[in-house]
């Protein structure tokens, strides 16, 4: 049988895609440059994945980047002195074309860092995990994805509770395999004399302790560390500074919603509040990460009168699997098996990061029988008369090219249900067909990957703490 022109064209395609491949690893290990296409990394994909990825910008531009249009623009750069940066290859092909500049070689040597020794891009920064749960792990894989070129936040340690024979087994194991995000993209050993998992070749200490207050730290070698806290056991600066107590830590993050007068940042909106002097912050809740973008956006282009959240929330370890005795309300009923009335904090937390939506919003969760995503429903009352056409253009606007577009995704299917989000790198999916708009009201839904989402936010959070700021090629917002 002949070969088809449409297979031609398609193995023609992948075999480009191929040639991208080294080219993308050595730009980002050997020079530190973060690719992307209209916000969607490069870095670690599949050939099939970087053809996605290539599709994916007609949402933006109208029609697919060509693969072989990054081969060329990766060719060139790849022949500078470049140093540490973000390129955005899609939007660099947009720039240069409307630049004066005749040849894409000057065009990014006018754009990039060349020579430049940029200490905060280079530098490398301990971290510690606190906690080795659902967010910990997923954020230690996150890390240890961004660790190839051996800049910035470099994972040292995680700290535990002992939980008995072959813990350290146990914890790789967990390390190794989820039953929602699949297997760690990668090669995980252990060394159980040292008490340490080695993961992509990144050794990790496992220290056994129950004061978060008397761990030296400097003993394994780490100093100046930032301690990501996941247990969510302490919430306000009381009870985290004892972190700060423990020989060779400086700063510490918390992965929930910290309590006045705690800094509650949602990467996207007001990360430019943390001082050089901030110790102790909070990255606040998945739901609130989720929401707020959103809510930014409706704002700055309706005006919000009145709001409030539903939240519709995959159940968490908290709950029980069993109907059992719990301290909370209806959380002691079995998870998997029934629709729980809770509570969330999360509509009047995003006053923390949108003061000006204080008083504006109130809030309620129901828990459902699912494992990971959840859907925040905004019910709002607007300044001004809508329809779901101008709600939705103002949030795909927003997710394809703002400041807030590894925060909000935008996408229109009929078809799309929760499982399709997990894995979702954005703090929010808008669901645009669910928009529903009449008059001064509008509905929207929002998905969110409750874990792995909220944990890249953590890891925004963290690249502030440290000081690690990429440049953007080209420049953010222009």
């Amino acid at each position: 049988m002949d070969i088809t022109q449409s297979e031609k064209d398609w193995s023609k395609t992948i075999s480009v895609a191929e040639r991208l491949i080294p080219l993308i690893g050595r730009l980002y290990r050997d020079k530190g440059v973060v690719l992307s296409v209209n916000g969607r990394s490069l870095i670690d994909c599949s050939p099939i994945d970087l053809v996605k990825v290539h599709r994916a910008a007609r949402h933006r531009d109208g029609s697919p980047l060509p693969v072989e249009d990054t081969l060329a623009i990766l060719e060139t750069l790849s022949t500078l002195d470049v140093s540490p940066c973000k390129v955005d290859v899609a939007k660099v092909k947009a720039h240069f074309a409307g630049s004066p500049l005749s040849s894409m070689r000057d065009y990014l040597a006018s754009s990039v860092p060349i020579g430049v020794n940029n200490g905060a891009a280079e530098a490398r920064t301990d971290v510690v995990l606190y906690g080795f749960g659902r967010i910990g792990r997923l954020v230690a894989r996150i890390l240890l994805g961004h660790g190839g070129n051996g800049r910035g936040l470099r994972l040292r340690a995680i700290v535990v509770r002992k939980g008995g024979e072959g813990d350290l087994i146990k914890r790789a194991s967990l390390l190794r395999r989820d039953s929602v995000h699949g297997k760690f993209a990668g090669t995980i050993t252990i060394d159980e004399h040292r008490n340490v998992i080695f993961a992509n070749g990144t050794e990790i200490q496992v220290i056994y302790a129950n004061d978060p207050a008397a761990v030296d730290y400097t003993q394994w070698g780490i100093s100046n560390a930032l301690l990501i806290d996941n247990t969510g056991k302490w919430r306000d600066e009381a009870g985290l500074s004892q972190h700060l107590r423990s020989t060779g830590i400086a700063k510490v993050l918390l992965t929930a919603p910290g309590k006045s007068p705690l800094k509650n940042i949602v990467f996207g909106l007001n990360e430019s509040t943390i001082d050089e002097s901030d110790r102790i912050l909070s990255a606040a809740s998945c739901t609130t990460n989720a929401i707020a973008p959103v809510l930014k956006v409706i704002n700055d282009a309706f005006g919000v009168d009145y709001g409030h959240v539903e939240t519709v929330h995959s159940y968490t370890n908290d709950q029980n699997l069993i109907d059992n005795f719990h301290s909370g309300d209806r959380r002691g009923r079995s998870a998997p098996l029934n629709l729980v009335i809770s509570e969330t904090g999360a509509a009047q937390a995003v006053a923390k990061a949108l003061p000006e939506l204080a008083g504006r919003l109130t809030g309620n969760a129901i828990r459902v029988p699912t494992p990971n995503v959840s859907m925040a429903i905004l019910n709002l009352t607007l300044k001004h008369s809508v329809s779901a056409t101008e709600v939705n253009l103002a949030l795909r606007t927003a997710a394809l090219g703002s400041q807030l577009s590894n925060q909000i995704d935008y996408i229109e299917s009929p078809e799309v249900v929760s499982t399709d989000f997990v894995g979702s790198t954005h703090a929010g999916v808008v669901d645009g067909l669910a928009t529903i708009a009449q008059d001064n009201h509008a509905v929207i839904y929002v998905w969110y990957d409750n874990e792995y989402g909220y944990s890249h936010q953590v890891v925004r959070v963290a690249k502030e703490m440290a000081g690690i700021r990429l440049r953007h090629i080209p420049a953010s917002g222009s």
